[in-house]
């Protein structure tokens, strides 16, 4: 399901008062809830123990800050997420530190809402950091890769 087709569901639902919506399409699935708080599944077992290793790698960018280059430019997560380095378990990440990436190229994936959604460079240079570790949620806004433009 694409963009477009989620919101055409939200405008469903607030047409016709409808609080909770269940749609299956082509091996998608997706399931909105108007009102309520948001429920947080674990998926995978690896994950219980995320809440500290988050909290460690969102204070250790602020420790870096003063000592970062003026010329490096971060890749930042469009969105609320899980972070994947590679397109599944047994592939290569698609970058690596110390390797030069193109504009457009794919860097990672970000799954949200069981969807994953690639996401692709905007710079062109050389990977100087990759913060988040594979598998690890990510916020909206949290740089994912640091790069030296070349």
């Amino acid at each position: 399901m694409n963009l477009k087709e989620i919101k055409e569901i939200i405008a469903l639902m607030n047409e016709n008062n409808l609080t909770e919506i269940e749609v299956e399409r082509e091996g998608s699935k997706i399931k909105l809830r108007k009102g309520y708080s948001p429920v947080i599944e674990n998926v995978m077992p690896q994950m219980v123990s995320q809440p500290v290793s988050v909290q460690q790698k969102v204070e250790k960018p602020a420790e870096n800050k003063p000592e970062e280059k003026s010329n490096l430019k971060e890749i930042k997560s469009p969105m609320v997420g899980t972070f994947y380095r590679a397109p599944s378990p047994e592939a290569p990440p698609y970058i690596e530190v110390g390797k030069v990436i193109e504009v457009g190229q794919v860097v990672c994936i970000v799954e949200a809402m069981k969807m994953m959604n690639e996401i692709k460079s905007e710079i062109r240079g050389k990977v100087v950091e990759i913060p988040i570790e594979n598998a690890q949620p990510v916020e909206f806004g949290q740089t994912i890769v640091v790069v030296e433009p070349v």
